[in-house]
């Protein structure tokens, strides 16, 4: 056991994963950035990736919780050296979440046009998030596949091959985007928003295949399950279902603001767009110092490190907070320069520049829910961020949001009840926390 947590040990962990943990709003901003620069209806496709992504979003987060399942199981096995008991656990893991995901197409894809009306889409953006929706989700299993491949590394204490997976994928999907959306003249044809879908799909089997081969080539842990199923799998799915719950009260938040500002108008969905998928980049990159507390956390509770516990705890709110301002200060010295990179339409960016501030406001708020986020999945309290979420979404969020909406305040309500939510949910973990192991750490 290591028993020196310091700046640089945490960074081995938190930069790869921050690294990795961009590769799915990078995929998402890519698209909308080449989708909303099209020479044909822009705008309602820019409308139609933010309206899918969100869906796709939630989707993936419902389930994808498999990775900090996993994680937190095998960390607490590494941190009490019986690594061997549970090898085969992440295989029966990716078993049942793949054939979840394939449930979930089969029942969604049907549906599509039902599902996107919900969201207030109709006309041209209905018919491209359609579209969109149709072709991207079939990349759905190999981006569940991979992040439970994702979970058994983290759970190993290893960043570095999900980085290494994550970049293969993002620089994959940023050329098959110019390729496919834009066209080579005389070669491929401009497939537009098809091709911004096709390009991730593409992007998603790509990592799946080589997240396989660095699993296979680099760990001890099998792909092909084995049954019965292992003892764990109970409190596995257990979490998975706490974290459904959570997940489920998340997406309520999501839905709801994007329902919201496409009833505005094209042009706030469009910024909402904008805004949203920077807000997901920087939650992302928080999500390395969160992932460092989901790793470390697990193994020290798993050896019963409390001291230790209490120490990562603090150093990550430090390096969290500073990173956080850190983003709120670059977002600000591009205030203007960024709207311009996804959109020229002069409404859309007059809407995006009247709430991106916020969207930097809030950044420092979002370290502290996100590191404390992760250090509880890593210690497998998933009970108590299924009630923190619940509480901030219902209580907080959902109140706010209809009470400033009523007063007409559009995407501002939105984003302030959103920075309120963050609150809400980053506030409890830390006074948990702190009430459960600072007397902890102080036994003999």
């Amino acid at each position: 056991m290591n028993t020196h947590i310091n700046f640089k040990y945490i960074n081995k962990l938190a930069i790869p994963a921050l690294i990795s943990g961009v590769s799915e709003p990078i995929l998402s901003l890519t698209d909308a950035a080449i989708v909303g620069n099209i020479g044909v209806n822009a705008t309602e496709s820019l409308a139609a990736v933010g309206i899918v992504t969100t869906f796709i979003s939630m989707l993936i987060w419902v389930l994808g919780q498999t990775r900090s399942a996993i994680s937190s199981i095998v960390s607490q096995y590494v941190g009490a050296n019986k690594l061997e008991q549970i090898k085969n656990l992440p295989a029966q893991a990716i078993f049942i979440v793949t054939s979840l995901s394939l449930i979930i197409i089969a029942t969604t894809y049907p549906l599509a046009r039902e599902i996107f009306k919900l969201y207030n889409a109709s006309h041209l953006i209905l018919d491209y998030s359609v579209t969109y929706y149709k072709i991207r989700v079939l990349g759905f299993p190999f981006t569940l596949f991979t992040f439970a491949i994702f979970g058994a590394f983290r759970g190993l204490q290893n960043t570095y091959y999900p980085m290494v997976i994550a970049l293969i994928g993002t620089i994959t999907n940023i050329v098959l985007d110019v390729i496919l959306v834009y066209g080579i003249d005389g070669y491929i044809p401009a497939m537009n928003i098809k091709g911004a879908a096709y390009a991730s799909v593409i992007a998603q089997l790509v990592m799946a295949v080589v997240a396989t081969y660095y699993l296979l080539k680099k760990t001890h842990i099998p792909l092909i399950p084995r049954f019965p199923f292992h003892h764990e799998i109970k409190r596995f799915v257990l979490m998975i279902l706490n974290l459904f719950v959570r997940t489920i009260a998340l997406n309520v938040t999501l839905y709801y603001a994007s329902a919201f500002a496409t009833s505005y108008g094209a042009e706030y969905i469009a910024a909402y767009t904008i805004a949203i998928n920077l807000w997901f980049l920087g939650a992302f990159i928080i999500d390395g110092y969160a992932s460092a507390g989901n790793i470390l956390s697990g193994k020290l509770f798993g050896a019963k490190a409390y001291k230790m516990l209490i120490a990562l705890s603090n150093k990550l709110i430090k390096y969290g907070v500073i990173v956080g301002i850190g983003l709120g200060c670059i977002g600000a010295l591009i205030y203007y320069p960024i709207g311009k990179i996804f959109t020229k339409d002069p409404a859309v960016l007059t809407a995006f520049y009247n709430i991106f501030w916020l969207v930097l406001l809030m950044q420092p708020f979002c370290t502290l829910a996100f590191i404390f986020d992760g250090i509880f999945k890593g210690l497998g309290k998933m009970k108590y961020l299924r009630n923190v979420l619940l509480f901030s979404t219902f209580i907080i969020f959902l109140p706010v949001l209809f009470f400033l909406h009523n007063l007409d305040y559009k995407l501002y309500a939105i984003f302030v009840a959103i920075m309120l939510w963050i609150i809400a949910r980053g506030v409890p973990l830390i006074i948990k926390f702190r009430k459960t192991f600072i007397p902890l750490s102080q036994n003999p």
